[in-house]
């Protein structure tokens, strides 16, 4: 029996799928996209983003006023980004990150005054993007001869350092001939592993998977550098096969092997794969000798299956990016993860198991490669949308997750439905950014519905403003002057405090808010605050509520009156000077006066001759005014008192002196 296996690696690669994704986001948003050359080296991804809308151009020139275009994961050099950014298009960098890894290398060695070599294919556009970086400080070498020829040739004469790099998807096997050419332990070369760890996995295990099988099947484009590596690397154990689809496998010779692997380049999309394994199984079924025409038996066993129709399939398998399904047909199945749900949070395996019976739509069929795509989430929306119809009658509020801020709004996905959002109805200020709302769940009104288009549009704002009006009527009813509330301070204004009580808003006037004097509400408090505050006075008619802050136990005028008494001798600080005399702090928050005439004891026609603002002073409180919290202190008490001890210490001394006569 014929063994069959696959890869473990095989397939999109992080880099290509992210470029990919980032292609069909653009599409899915609408207007004009075009990609930097084609976006992977698939005809059929490539084609079918055509016939979505996207346009492929070859140089920046043949870019269209306000088209988007899109940078393809093998990246650019530095003159096209200015470019583009002379042009003035919007750009959207699909670079794989291990690309632009090389780029920041190669730009930070050049400046250093390195010489950089780069291993890889001069005509490839990844390594042409590389050398853009390098300040044309560099040189292309394919393998270990032409290094070694290089090294050769130039090391008796050459002044510079050298730092080496290679192509992401650069042949590992002849990277390591190339790092033997290298003179050993030399501080004048540095070398950085730049080939990508899929890459590098990928071709390990067709390394592996070659040396024990009998023949690979190698997928992918003609035109992909890192899929004719790894058929170089097969090749290398066993007879190998490089095919783009499915339908090549017919031409080809698998007489007498009895094990086959399968391996995938970075560009080949999952369901390719997955057609090449299932074709491979129904030639292997068959007994390769016979005389069989396998393409028209295989045509022969299709079911009729149309696009649009509605069809029932069963969950074979489920990865990261689809599921695969059986519709009953000798198609195989594939609904992608965004044709399964609109939530981005989601994974396929959070969605549906092996086994599950999915109602679904067809979208494509392509019979000479055998496969089918499907929706399940269009059948979703055609149920949802029923729902969103009855919500608008009903006026019931929906939940559903934002998916993206487009130009005048929001996309909610609500029941599997697309739901519009105007932005005047997102519940945010006017000129906010929408786009902090992406990915946020929410919940809305269904304001507006077109059956015929299928189209609904929604608010947030009217939930919002229905949930604040029952928390509005709900404190109406039970608002009571006395009333403790913990709430969070909303705004700030020149006068005051607003907080949040829990759907309707209370103002802590400013003068409530601490014992001393401010200027403005920010000295005491900022916007997120959460206060202890209560209700002062309620004003229903005008929709008032006046909070109160300051607890009693907190006046200083309290702390006071607790402390000290007519007659203490205080320190006290001058905080001011008027022409009738001088104010002095006794305690933070309370201040006393000293009249002019309680100064000095003697006259004093300037305050300022003898008292300076700052200036620490001992003074006697002479009279306490609790009602109209007026307190005189004395600085001249205090000598009249020192005159009179002076008057009482001399009178004894003379006393005293009459005793001895």
């Amino acid at each position: 029996m014929v063994q069959i296996t696959v890869a473990k690696t095989a397939g999109f690669c992080f880099g290509v799928d992210r470029a990919v994704k980032l292609v069909y986001a653009e599409l899915e948003k609408g207007g004009r996209v075009a990609t930097l050359g084609p976006i992977i080296h698939n005809a059929d991804v490539v084609n079918d983003m055509i016939a979505k809308g996207a346009r492929i151009v070859s140089s920046v020139e043949e870019l269209e006023p306000g088209e988007r275009v899109v940078i393809r994961s093998h990246g650019v050099g530095r003159k096209i980004y200015e470019q583009i950014a002379e042009k003035g298009n919007p750009l959207i960098d699909a670079t794989c990150p291990f690309v632009a890894r090389i780029h920041k290398i190669v730009a930070e060695q050049s400046a250093k005054g390195y010489f950089i070599l780069i291993a890889g294919d001069a005509s490839h556009p990844e390594v042409q993007g590389i050398v853009g970086h390098c300040d044309e400080n560099c040189a292309v070498f394919k393998d270990e001869t032409e290094l070694k020829c290089y090294i050769d040739k130039n090391s008796p004469k050459f002044k510079k350092k050298l730092a080496i790099v290679a192509q992401t998807t650069y042949n590992i096997l002849l990277w390591g001939d190339c790092l033997k050419q290298l003179p050993k332990d030399d501080p004048d070369i540095l070398v950085f592993d730049t080939i990508c760890n899929a890459t590098a996995s990928r071709q390990s295990d067709a390394a592996r998977l070659s040396a024990d099988t009998d023949v690979m099947v190698v997928v992918g484009g003609r035109n992909s550098s890192n899929t004719v590596k790894l058929y170089d690397v097969c090749r290398r154990n066993c007879k190998a096969y490089h095919i783009e689809n499915a339908g090549e496998l017919f031409a080809l010779d698998f007489s007498g092997a009895e094990r086959i692997g399968i391996t995938a380049g970075a560009s080949t999309p999952a369901y390719i794969i997955k057609e090449v394994q299932t074709t491979m199984t129904d030639i292997a079924k068959n007994n390769l000798d016979e005389d069989i025409d396998f393409e028209a038996a295989l045509e022969q066993s299709f079911k009729k299956i149309h696009t649009g129709e509605r069809v029932k399939g069963y969950v074979v398998s489920v990865n990261n990016n689809e599921a695969i399904v059986d519709v009953g047909t000798k198609h195989t199945g594939y609904v992608p993860l965004d044709e399964l749900t609109d939530d981005p949070s989601k994974k396929p395996a959070d969605l549906v198991q092996p086994g599950d019976e999915l109602d679904l739509i067809v979208t494509k069929i392509n019979d000479p490669e055998g496969y089918v795509l499907l929706s399940k989430r269009r059948v979703d929306e055609l149920v949802g949308f029923e729902n969103i119809a009855k919500a608008k009658e009903e006026g019931t509020i929906l939940k559903g997750i934002v998916q993206n801020a487009v130009k005048g709004g929001l996309i909610v996905s609500c029941d599997g439905v697309r739901v519009f959002v105007p932005a005047s109805q997102s519940g945010l200020s006017r000129d906010a950014d929408l786009s902090v709302l992406k990915n946020k769940p929410v919940e809305l009104k269904i304001i507006e519905v077109n059956e015929q288009r299928r189209r609904a549009v929604g608010s947030i704002k009217a939930v919002a403003k229905a949930q604040k009006d029952a928390a509005r009527a709900k404190f109406w009813e039970t608002a009571e002057v006395g009333q403790v509330f913990t709430g969070e301070v909303k705004s700030l204004t020149s006068y005051g405090a607003f907080v949040d009580l829990g759907g309707i808003d209370g103002m802590v006037h400013i003068s409530e808010l601490s014992w001393k004097r401010i200027k403005h509400p920010s000295e005491v408090v900022k916007v997120g605050d959460m206060l202890e505050v209560y209700i002062k006075a309620l004003d229903p008619e005008a929709n008032r509520i006046s909070l109160g802050y300051k607890k009693k136990e907190d006046n200083p005028w309290e702390q006071f009156l607790a402390k000290y008494h007519v007659g203490d001798v205080v320190d006290a600080t001058v905080v001011s000077i008027t022409q009738f005399g001088a104010f002095a702090q006794i305690m933070d928050g309370v201040d006393g006066l000293i009249h002019i005439s309680q100064i000095a004891n003697q006259r004093v026609d300037n305050v300022k001759d003898i008292l300076s603002v700052g200036q620490q002073v001992q003074v006697k409180i002479v009279e306490i005014d609790p009602e109209k919290k007026r307190i005189s202190i004395s600085m001249r008490a205090l000598l009249e008192d020192a005159d009179a001890a002076k008057a009482d210490e001399a009178d004894e001394v003379a006393y005293s002196s009459e005793d001895a006569e």
